[in-house]
């Protein structure tokens, strides 16, 4: 059911809403938007990526786990590659993550997630010793 509403229905959803803007604002403004967000995209993930990157390496000089940084990393990630995928709903998502608050906001949802996934034995999880 996810993988479906990942590769068709927001896909889908993403060309209709395209051709939509497109009617009103012309085919060549469209495409301009498509590529300026995805340049930008770019350049706000390269930024965000090296300053998760810098406070990785601070923790790890100070001997301390990286644990929170390495998620926000990843959520960087995230975003920079729905940023680099044409259309608006993926564009929105993108630049939410690359924003510090809604993406610390995606962080807590996450972790919601997860600590409900290992309370209802779905994912196991073990200590290292």
């Amino acid at each position: 059911m996810l993988l479906t509403l990942i590769f068709v229905v927001i896909p889908l959803m993403e060309l209709a809403l395209l051709i939509y803007i497109g009617n009103f604002i012309g085919v060549f403004n469209t495409v301009l938007i498509v590529i300026i967000t995805g340049l930008l995209g770019a350049v706000l993930a390269r930024s965000q990526g090296f300053a998760a990157l810098s406070k990785i390496r601070s923790h790890i000089e100070r001997g301390t786990p990286p644990g929170d940084d390495i998620l926000q990393g990843a959520l960087i990630l995230i975003g920079g590659l729905l940023l680099l995928t044409p259309g608006v709903i993926t564009d929105l998502a993108g630049f939410s993550l690359m924003i510090p608050q809604t993406r610390a906001l995606a962080s807590r949802a996450f972790k919601a997630f997860i600590m409900s996934k290992i309370r209802q034995g779905e994912i196991r999880h073990y200590r290292i010793r």
